[in-house]
């Protein structure tokens, strides 16, 4: 690979990465007491998926560890957030749908944090983003599938 090439890699990913921890720390400052950005990721996903999901489903869906998962399903669920149930086909499963105070906690989230996002949008220019989105979509898809 042609050192031009490496190096915009090396920029293009240095700048991901300072990205991700600045959203990190903005979203995470403002959501609401209690929730970190894990609550809210997992809420969120739960919220849009409409339907049930195991924790050994979220867990690939995060690219997390069951353990790791679990540990957070416990806190989403001592919240009051979650619901954990056992399978009814099979009793060593189990399946976690979001709860009414869930999506209400969801839902305040996502109203504290999206003016910080809309306003970052803002700034880069709408017609910018809707650019860089199939990329960043690329990127993301090529890191999942090839572990890279």
């Amino acid at each position: 690979m042609p050192e031009a090439v490496e190096n915009l890699a090396v920029s293009l990913f240095s700048e991901i990465l300072m990205v991700d921890q600045l959203a990190r720390n903005r979203v995470s400052k403002a959501l609401p007491k209690g929730m970190e950005l894990s609550h809210f990721s997992v809420l969120n996903h739960l919220a849009h998926s409409g339907s049930e999901r195991s924790p050994a489903q979220l867990a690939r869906v995060f690219h997390l560890t069951r353990g790791a998962m679990t540990n957070t399903l416990g806190k989403l669920e001592w919240a009051g957030w979650v619901h954990i149930r056992p399978d009814w086909e099979d009793a060593r499963r189990k399946m976690v749908a979001i709860s009414p105070s869930g999506v209400e906690a969801r839902d305040a989230a996502l109203a504290v944090i999206t003016p910080i996002i809309a306003n970052v949008v803002g700034q880069a220019g709408d017609e910018r983003v809707r650019q860089v989105l199939p990329v960043l979509r690329e990127m993301r898809l090529a890191l999942s599938e090839d572990g890279v």
